[in-house]
């Protein structure tokens, strides 16, 4: 799954700023092993467990609003590849035609009632693990974002793209009021890509440095205390 030469890398890959991020990776080949096999144990359980709830979220996606149960998005990951994320809809049917591509404050007019309870819940991102168990995603890294913000990237930040991108991380938790944030912006979407995303992308890449198996599971316990707190 790891590219095992730099040269064998996308070639907008193949540059002196991404270099050190892939030598470190490259020494923790077993932590990144032990990461994946975590991945798909963790996944697994996780969804047996949250079967229950995932299935009465989906009746009521279904029976509150027009549209699909599912919401798709195409997002990038491993290598600059492309993956359709899985999530519970919390939109009106396409919104993403109807506003900026980042959701503005905690009651967006184009959140549902159903999606605004699955969104502070957090139900909604439940179906990820299907990613997780598929190897689109791992639990812990960089939240992997659309082309259109990717096209922004810095060749730096270009690293963050050596692993699979994270259901959650430590810019995801830095950032869990980031609705709130935009909010009152005059250009939400514009504000997103001068200030939040190179401070969100700093954090990953502080991440990518000193990748542990040990702190995506500080990482982890992190992510439910903040998921509780809300």
């Amino acid at each position: 799954m790891y590219v095992k030469q730099f040269e064998k890398l996308p070639k907008d890959f193949q540059n002196e700023a991404v270099r050190p991020y892939f030598d470190y990776l490259r020494s923790r080949r077993g932590s990144l092993f032990a990461k994946r096999a975590m991945d798909i144990f963790a996944s697994f359980i996780l969804l047996i467990l949250m079967s229950p709830f995932m299935l009465a979220a989906a009746v009521a996606v279904k029976v509150s609003s027009k549209g699909p149960i599912f919401y798709l998005q195409k997002r990038v990951g491993i290598y600059g590849k492309p993956f359709s994320i899985y999530k519970f809809r919390t939109m009106v049917q396409n919104a993403d035609k109807m506003g900026a591509h980042v959701t503005v404050g905690e009651r967006d007019p184009r959140i549902t009632k159903v999606g605004h309870f699955l969104r502070v819940t957090r139900i909604d991102e439940f179906p990820q693990m299907l990613n997780v168990l598929k190897g689109d995603m791992t639990i812990i890294g960089t939240r992997p974002e659309v082309p259109r913000y990717v096209e922004k990237y810095t060749d730096e930040m270009k690293a963050t793209l050596l692993m699979q991108p994270g259901a959650s991380g430590a810019a995801s938790i830095e950032y869990s009021k980031e609705n709130e944030m935009l909010k009152d912006q005059a250009d939400p979407e514009q504000y997103y890509i001068d200030v939040i995303l190179p401070d969100k992308m700093a954090i990953n890449l502080k991440y990518l440095r000193s990748f542990s198996v040990w702190k995506d599971f500080v990482l982890i316990f992190r992510t439910v205390l903040c998921v509780f707190k809300k």
